[in-house]
């Protein structure tokens, strides 16, 4: 039977630990009650969550 692979087996994200986007509230209000706050995306990921696998080197020479 054939089986399928879960989100490609791409490897999560070390600096958002696959959480790329974030709301930060600023302390304040908005007029209608509401929290105001600031999005932020994952520098390191761009937003996707994850990261590319490693690149495999070969050695060169001796």
């Amino acid at each position: 039977m054939s089986q399928h692979s879960h989100a490609l087996n791409r490897p999560v994200c070390r600096h958002c630990d696959g959480f790329p986007r974030v709301a930060i509230t600023t302390g304040s209000r908005s007029p209608d009650g509401t929290r105001t706050t600031l999005p932020a995306t994952c520098p390191a990921c761009k937003g996707t969550g994850h990261t590319a696998p490693a690149r495999a080197y070969a050695r060169v020479g001796a």
